[in-house]
């Protein structure tokens, strides 16, 4: 979350369904041995290029499951988010991207929950209010921290 209340968001693609795109956050999968945290943790490495610790993250503020198709393939989503506040200058790199999604992410973009709904193009139609509890999370784990 930047200083101003917007999220960076992902804009990517399903790769069977190339040029439907739409905006989502930073994640993926947990891989095995590793916590929900030390994922998260990883991938913003993966997808954005940022290495930071564990503790910048907020504590765990939503938690959902879901249905979603990828490449063809129904899967069962356990998703669990954090936040992290960023300034809105924060440079972004594509070059750690998993060989699954290279040319299927295009774009990293400050957005506010009220500007995203207005686009319509999200990954999951609760995505403005994950975005809204994420800001609210942030400014609580900056208001304790210090």
């Amino acid at each position: 979350m930047s200083p101003s209340g917007e999220v960076l968001l992902l804009c990517d693609q399903d790769p069977g369904r190339p040029g439907d795109l739409r905006w989502g956050t930073i994640g993926g999968e947990v891989d095995a041995g590793e916590t929900h945290q030390q994922a998260a943790v990883r991938e913003l490495f993966e997808e954005i290029g940022l290495r930071v610790g564990p503790e910048r993250l907020t504590a765990a503020f939503h938690r959902d499951e879901r249905e979603f198709s990828y490449d063809g393939r129904l899967y069962l989503g356990d998703s669990t988010f954090f936040g992290l506040a960023l300034p809105r200058d924060v440079e972004v790199s594509f070059e750690h991207l998993e060989e699954a999604e290279v040319g299927n992410v295009f774009e990293a973009r400050w957005w506010t929950p009220e500007e995203v709904r207005a686009d319509g193009r999200l990954v999951a139609p609760d995505l403005p209010e994950i975005m809204t509890l994420a800001i609210a999370a942030v400014a609580q784990h900056e208001r304790n921290h210090a």
